[in-house]
């Protein structure tokens, strides 16, 4: 039987369990078919690139299909006609890979950064590489020589001010 990858994005106002239950709807309908799910991800509430219908998120899942083509077109007809099934793509793929996806590995990823993942990186602190606000240079390598400060122009030097007139003086 021929391999698919499939992906879909539910509307945000959902929440994850109601995605937990459409990937088993869809699953149900694979089975139901004579075909099967080998690997399903739910990869969370993501932003989206570009609004669709108002939304600015989606809730996105994964499902690793082997089924004949009949049922994988009775699934996306369903989803179709499912109100919270924004969008979804169905690729033809020659094997599935075994370990977690790319998206499942960058998820692993952000969690080891923080709760904020790299939206803080800002707030670690100064880079060692640069000069922080507010505190002293580091001291330079002693082969490198200052050069003197550049000396005023003449035209810069400030004149002292002309002396207003007085009353008397306009006599």
């Amino acid at each position: 039987m021929p391999l698919y990858e499939h992906v879909f994005l539910a509307r945000q106002d959902i929440s994850a369990q109601q995605v937990e239950a459409l990937l088993e709807t869809f699953k149900s309908v694979i089975t139901e078919h004579e075909g099967t799910v080998s690997k399903s991800e739910y990869w969370g509430l993501r932003s989206l690139a570009y609004r669709i219908k108002k939304k600015r998120k989606a809730h996105y899942a994964l499902m690793n299909i082997d089924a004949p083509h009949a049922a994988v077109a009775e699934m996306e007809r369903r989803m179709r006609i499912e109100g919270d099934v924004i969008r979804f793509l169905t690729l033809r793929v020659d094997e599935h890979e075994d370990e977690p996806s790319v998206m499942m590995k960058r998820q692993d990823r952000d969690d080891r950064r923080g709760p904020r993942g790299d939206r803080d990186d800002h707030r670690r602190g100064p880079r060692p590489d640069r000069e922080a606000p507010g505190k002293p240079a580091a001291e330079k390598p002693a082969g490198d020589i200052e050069k003197p400060a550049a000396e005023k122009p003449a035209s810069d030097v400030e004149k002292p001010a002309a002396a207003e007139p007085t009353e008397s003086d306009a006599t």
